[in-house]
């Protein structure tokens, strides 16, 4: 018959046991984020596919809420059908395995440097709000600026696999076969292509994001409000969807970037100018006011300048 000292330590082993390691963590961590990642992959593609211009539909006719008659581009699931119709279902999965991959070693880049970020942090005796709000989004900026460095050159891949619909090219296949004719056509400089506008819109998001959340908490909502602390747990959401509306062209011009004159169809005129430099971009599309381009997925206007011909 056994002891209790020993049901005890037996019983000890056994939560321990199912007590989740970090490794267990992790693991989970980054099975999730691939499920994500591949059930977001279609929404991502038919952006990926409007931003280069790429409109193999043609605009239906519809009626704004005050009457007026416009010409609607297809939306999500029309274009989401066109692509099932010309490459199948698993079409709308074209470019998946860099994202997944990018998503796996952002989680791990991110967990790392999280860790020694928040050793640091810890030390420090911060004696203001305003003060603790700067040095976590310096903290947060470092995270995100590494984790984009270790992970921009999959996003390349994944871009250019998708954009190969456009012309229905295939040249970029397999994950090995992408990176060496990147690095035989362009060498390393080519896996980083539209970097920097992916850097700049995503520092410009976290910067703007805390720092407008912060003032808005700490001198528009009244202590005397009864649903404060609630209305403050969804300021920074809130600033979130607001700010990344302003901060997506650089997301764009990023993508844009990536596809240019990369040999791809959709990279190359008559599709898109040649461009010099992101700023360069940037300008062109301002010019033609395209900054948003792709950033909707519904009640897609044709530009004002083909409406006459409704009209008439």
């Amino acid at each position: 018959m056994e002891s209790p000292e020993n049901l005890s330590g037996q019983e000890v082993g056994v939560e321990q046991d199912t007590t989740p390691t970090s490794v267990d963590v992790d693991t989970a961590v980054l099975l999730l984020g691939a499920g994500v990642t591949a059930v977001t992959h279609p929404l991502l593609y038919v952006k990926l596919l409007i931003q280069v211009g790429h409109e193999p539909l043609p605009p239906t006719v519809g009626t704004t809420m005050f009457g007026r008659r416009v010409l609607y581009l297809p939306g999500f699931f029309s274009y989401a059908q066109h692509i099932v119709k010309v490459d199948g279902k698993r079409g709308l999965f074209r470019g998946l395995s860099p994202r997944i991959i990018s998503s796996a070693i952002s989680t791990m880049v991110r967990s790392k440097v999280k860790q020694q970020v928040e050793l640091l942090f810890k030390r420090d005796e911060l004696q203001t709000s305003l003060r603790r709000v700067v040095k976590e989004t310096t903290h947060e900026m470092i995270i995100q600026c590494l984790s984009r460095v270790a992970t921009h050159p999959f996003h390349v891949m994944s871009v250019r696999c998708m954009a190969q619909f456009v012309g229905r090219e295939v040249k970029y296949g397999g994950m090995f076969s992408c990176i060496v004719r990147i690095f035989k056509e362009e060498g390393v400089s080519g896996f980083y292509v539209g970097l920097i506008p992916h850097v700049l819109g995503e520092a410009l998001f976290l910067w703007c994001c805390n720092l407008l959340a912060h003032f808005i908490n700490t001198y528009a909502v009244d202590e005397s409000f009864s649903q404060a602390s609630a209305v403050r747990s969804y300021t920074k959401f809130v600033m979130g969807i607001a700010v990344s509306v302003l901060t997506y062209p650089f997301m764009l011009v990023a993508d844009l970037m990536a596809v240019n004159n990369c040999g791809l169809v959709a990279g190359l005129p008559p599709n898109s100018p040649i461009f010099k430099s992101w700023m360069h971009c940037w300008n062109h599309l301002s010019r033609k006011g395209h900054l948003f381009r792709g950033s909707s997925f519904f009640f897609r206007r044709v530009p004002v300048t083909s409406l006459p011909s409704i009209e008439d």
